[in-house]
């Protein structure tokens, strides 16, 4: 596919059809990999998307206990103040 650099201010961009945005769901960022003279747009995936909910989930079916203590019973906490 070959597309136009425009202007954009005082800069230059690509301007990318909606089609193209959904397809590789490109939503505000992208990473720019440069890579043997090529640039490749990536999307930015976000790892901790619906985290919240899921946590809730979790919570809901009593799944977020500690899996161990967080103080050890032969732990000095003295040292650290």
């Amino acid at each position: 596919m070959e597309t136009s650099i425009i202007k954009i201010g005082n800069s230059k961009g690509l301007r990318l059809s909606k089609t193209i945005l959904e397809k590789y769901n490109i939503r505000d960022k992208v990473e720019l990999i440069l890579e043997k003279g090529q640039i490749i747009l990536k999307p930015i995936a976000s790892p901790r998307k619906n985290w919240e909910k899921e946590f809730m989930k979790m919570s809901e079916n009593g799944d977020d206990k500690l899996l161990m203590n967080d103080v050890f019973d032969d732990e000095n906490l003295e040292e650290w103040i």
